[in-house]
């Protein structure tokens, strides 16, 4: 048993509902790996699930932090891949908001030493995320239009990037204190505060593909530029979280956007993406990302890093949206 401390989300609410408290963490089970945590995010997710709105999530009292970079501590029973001290990466979906966790071998991913491990840590959920929609559900091609919502979010950033690499042209909302930086990195950006984007997406022809977060009727309108052979990829249902409104059912929002599809003769086509750390090429595309920043073919934004003790702060800045990046948490160094 080792002595950890660790952020707590004791009751769904708002940023006072976070702790940190010391607890006991028992040694890697059988198949597991111990690791000291180096870095984790703040991510929607998280404040989704401080909230209580994430889709069939635990109850409190609960740690958060979906993504981790760390080093090996100790090795479980049947563990050998990774030896102690290498440095590691892993969607931990909950408790990389502590100072060790246990992981299944199986989902880590070897960090390359050299690279920023807060970029590193950023790279596991957002841009992971946003290559496989990119590459995966949307199939980009350079030449290609596509639109993304929230331009200047962990997510939105890393398609606008990912998109540019790719060879494709991007446009997208962001609010409008954020439009010189995002027309600097390459994109055509919208106030997302009004729906002028319909239209002139509309009067270009429409886009080959949409990456939306929020749903309800931002799913409706979203399909609405799409091209004939378009496709919309739904990664979300944040709108009541951004807009401060009640939270409404998943699964219904979900069905109406496949529903979509029964209208083949449109030529258009919707889908939703959830990452998953036991997809065959979640592991491969992560190993393919921290090359890239090892080698400086991306670069990661981090707008704001903080301690464990600051946790409050650090989601007090996740619900402000100012800048253009992911948050850090620092754990250990």
């Amino acid at each position: 048993m080792a002595k950890v401390k660790k952020v707590v989300i004791t009751a769904y609410g708002d940023e006072s509902v976070l702790a940190v408290v010391e607890a006991e963490l028992a040694g890697p089970a059988a198949g597991e790996v111990q690791a000291g945590v180096e870095f984790s995010v703040v991510c929607g997710s998280d404040v989704s699930m401080r909230r209580g709105t994430y889709p069939f999530q635990k109850k409190p009292p609960l740690t958060p932090g979906y993504s981790v970079v760390g080093r090996v501590l100790v090795n479980g029973s049947g563990s050998a891949k990774f030896a102690v001290g290498e440095r590691v990466a892993c969607l931990s979906k909950y408790d990389g908001q502590a100072e060790r966790i246990n992981l299944l071998e199986k989902y880590l991913v070897r960090v390359p030493e050299g690279v920023d491990g807060g970029e590193a840590a950023a790279l596991v959920l957002d841009w992971v995320t946003a290559y496989e929609m990119l590459r995966g559900s949307a199939k980009v091609r350079a030449g290609q239009k596509i639109f993304v919502h929230a331009l200047a979010g962990g997510v939105g950033g890393a398609l606008l990037r990912l998109g540019k690499l790719m060879g494709a042209e991007v446009y997208g909302t962001a609010s409008a204190k954020k439009h010189e930086e995002l027309r600097a990195l390459g994109a055509v950006p919208f106030d997302y505060s009004n729906k002028d984007w319909i239209g002139a997406m509309q009067r270009l022809g429409g886009v080959d593909a949409v990456f939306d977060p929020m749903g309800y009727e931002s799913f409706d309108e979203s399909y609405s530029i799409l091209k004939k052979g378009g496709v919309l990829v739904g990664y979300g249902v944040n709108l009541p979280q951004w807009t401060k409104t009640p939270a409404r059912p998943v699964v219904p929002t979900v069905l109406k956007l496949y529903a979509r599809n029964v209208a083949f003769w449109t030529g258009k086509r919707t889908t939703f993406f959830g990452v998953l750390r036991s997809a065959k090429y979640f592991s491969p595309d992560l190993e393919q990302l921290l090359a890239w920043l090892k080698d400086g073919k991306i670069s990661v934004p981090v707008k704001a890093r903080f301690t464990l003790d600051e946790i409050r702060e650090a989601h007090r800045e996740y619900e402000r949206g100012a800048g253009v990046g992911s948050i850090v948490i620092e754990v250990g160094r």
